[in-house]
């Protein structure tokens, strides 16, 4: 039976007790913690809230693509549910006088589902160096107190987010969401596809040392700044191991030479 032992209270861990002394400020930061602006451009608004004209036969619809992700856009931003979504919509259009109409939380759940996002982009001049990679995603479809006790389910599965990033303005210029099956190679063409413009250079790790993916980058006309994979010497391999029973002399380790970066 284990025994159970009371900590000295002499070496319990001093508290530290924070003054503020700038209150004035303080107090002005916390109001202006609950301070929001929300502003429309009036022009764009009512140049895309519509959709165009469909092409043949067939009603022409009322809420364009746009106007789907504004709302989403919200909503994930407030952690609101569609319908209070809904009538924050409906009140930012009637504080900005804007007459256009507010689609029905029905119709954005519907919509949800088969949205394609796009990502709104800042114009740039010249070309762009792009920096690719990706990294995964847990999908949380178990608590983490099943895990713990009872260990990990089939149900548990990962995805892996592939991320086009321009270098100089530090924000996404494309991005692919796929399964673990997905090699980065793989993704690397319809990822590069997805940035406008002219491309100057491209950097990526040993992992898009691939033909297909030296291929798309010739055709956009960019330099390729990717370390060969063959030359990658991974942390804890081992290039000394010898057959047993073999003379010390029979065989050398090959030195390997540090790939300059």
């Amino acid at each position: 039976m284990a025994a159970r032992a009371k900590k000295d209270p002499g070496t319990t861990k001093p508290k530290y007790r924070y003054q503020v002394t700038n209150w004035a400020e303080y107090d002005r930061a916390l109001v202006s913690r609950g301070d929001l602006t929300i502003w429309f451009d009036a022009a764009t608004i009512k140049q895309g809230w519509t959709p165009p004209p469909p092409v043949g036969r067939g009603k022409p619809g009322l809420y364009s693509a746009l106007a789907i992700q504004t709302c989403l856009t919200l909503k994930a931003l407030f952690r609101l549910p569609y319908r209070a979504t809904e009538g924050l919509m409906k009140s930012l259009m009637r504080l900005n006088g804007l007459d256009l109409p507010v689609p029905d939380h029905t119709h954005m759940s519907r919509r949800a589902a088969q949205l394609a996002v796009k990502i709104p982009r800042r114009p740039r001049k010249g070309p762009v160096h792009v920096v690719v990679d990706s990294t995964g995603l847990k999908i949380f479809g178990e608590g983490e107190w099943k895990v713990r006790q009872h260990g990990v389910g089939k149900r548990r599965t990962w995805r892996k987010i592939h991320l086009a990033v321009d270098e100089a303005e530090k924000d996404i210029i494309g991005i692919e969401l796929t399964t673990a099956d997905w090699g980065d190679s793989e993704v690397f063409p319809d990822l590069l596809a997805q940035v406008d413009g002219e491309v100057a250079q491209v950097s990526a790790d040993g992992a898009y040392d691939t033909e297909r993916c030296h291929r798309s980058i010739a055709e956009r006309g960019a330099q390729a700044a990717i370390p060969s994979a063959s030359a990658i010497h991974t942390r804890g391999s081992r290039n000394t191991r010898r057959p047993c029973g073999s003379n010390s002399n029979a065989m050398k380790p090959t030195p390997i030479t540090p790939m300059k970066r």
